[in-house]
């Protein structure tokens, strides 16, 4: 599927997920037998751990077409790094959007700052520049701040990826989710 057909074929699943009229399809024990042998993801999503926002209901995919990424804040941290780029240069997909989303609870910590332990305290390093660079700015510009960087690291961090880029073979798209209207709001495109 070529690149521009994915990026339509999420917006129309999301379009579906906000009217109430989503498919639902590719979700039952015929789609998991054919996807017992293997799989070929058509998207990418870099997507924070919230169980508020689950991309394969917000885009109306089934099993097997989106490869799923989630980290808390949707960093581009060396295992979401790695998982990508396995499923660039392994699987072949094509899309990654990497997708922050409304009252994101890890860039409101990373805001209000304080000591949350070894490890959180070191994942909420990744959401620091995006603060740094929105001075006076609210929580949602932030997090699609954090959306953006983190979809610029993708690429800064990952020869794999750079040259994918490069060569036209891979787009990476920051993109928001408004909770509440379910909307994926689309930063680039």
């Amino acid at each position: 599927m070529e690149i521009n057909e994915i990026i339509k074929r999420l917006k129309e699943g999301n379009k579906r997920f906000i009217s109430d009229t989503a498919h639902r399809k590719l979700q039952d024990s015929t789609r998991r037998e054919l996807l017992a042998g293997g799989q070929s993801p058509f998207a990418v999503i870099l997507g924070c751990a919230d169980s508020r926002v689950v991309p394969e209901i917000v885009f109306d995919t089934g099993l097997g077409e989106i490869f799923t990424v989630r980290v808390a804040g949707n960093v581009a941290n060396i295992a979401s790094l790695a998982s990508i780029e396995y499923a660039v240069a392994i699987l072949k997909v094509t899309v990654v959007l990497v997708q922050g989303h409304s009252s994101c609870g890890a860039v409101s910590a990373a805001v209000d700052g304080g000591d949350l332990g070894y490890n959180l305290n070191l994942l909420l390093t990744h959401i620091t520049p995006a603060i740094e660079q929105t001075p006076g700015g609210n929580i949602d510009e932030i997090i699609k701040k954090n959306a953006e960087l983190n979809a610029e690291e993708l690429v800064k961090r990952s020869e794999i990826l750079s040259e994918a880029v490069k060569n036209g073979q891979l787009k990476i798209i920051p993109t928001f989710y408004h909770l509440q209207s379910g909307e994926v709001e689309f930063l680039t495109d």
